[in-house]
């Protein structure tokens, strides 16, 4: 009774030890990496078919497809910039192994392009302005200034400070309220501010 005893806790005990390996073998024949909100899940040649699936963190389905790996690597790309960003997971179900990552997404940083020229005009009196430009990747803001009702060009200068400026405007004999300014940095961004 003993030794069948021994012998059921010894193959338990192998059982276990072959359970453990199968998933770590499936973790060797995969890799999952996020950036911002796209996941790549790669699985290595020779896994054979596979379950790939994407749950919400309470382990919600969100995606499922299943997929065939023959003779080489297959990498799935999954974008997942419709959801909440905020933590994933990544379940690969094989026939006989399962292995789970976790994944965490967040929003891309806004590229400086495509953020606005930050200029910003105030008045000081009757005759005089203030102009106010700051974030500036690189030196360089052509300023100028137009005749609202005409459209026609009053003055034009080239600034060239880095990061940003304060300066101030004054002009002879014209109302700021006839009057309009039209900025541009060297990105080619443009800000139009009224008076």
């Amino acid at each position: 009774m003993k030794s069948l005893f021994t012998l059921a806790l010894a193959g338990a005990l192998s059982f276990s030890a072959i359970a453990a390996n199968a998933s770590e073998d499936l973790k060797e024949l995969s890799t999952v990496n996020s950036k911002y909100q796209k996941v790549n899940v790669t699985l290595k040649e020779g896994l054979g078919s596979a379950k790939i699936s994407i749950l919400s963190k309470d382990g919600k389905s969100l995606s499922s497809r299943k997929v065939i790996v023959k003779n080489e690597n297959l990498m799935v790309p999954y974008d997942l910039e419709n959801l909440p960003t905020g933590e994933y997971l990544v379940k690969i179900v094989s026939d006989d192994e399962e292995v789970t990552y976790t994944v965490e997404t967040e929003k891309a940083p806004i590229a400086s392009d495509d953020l606005p020229l930050m200029a910003y005009g105030s008045v000081l009196d009757n005759q005089s302005v203030r102009l106010a430009v700051v974030g500036l990747l690189e030196p360089g803001v052509e300023v100028k200034v137009f005749n609202s009702e005409s459209g026609k060009m009053i003055y034009e200068e080239q600034i060239n400070q880095e990061e940003g400026f304060t300066k101030n405007f004054t002009f002879k004999g014209v109302d700021t309220d006839d009057i309009y300014m039209e900025v541009t940095d060297v990105k080619g961004r443009v800000k139009t501010l009224f008076f």
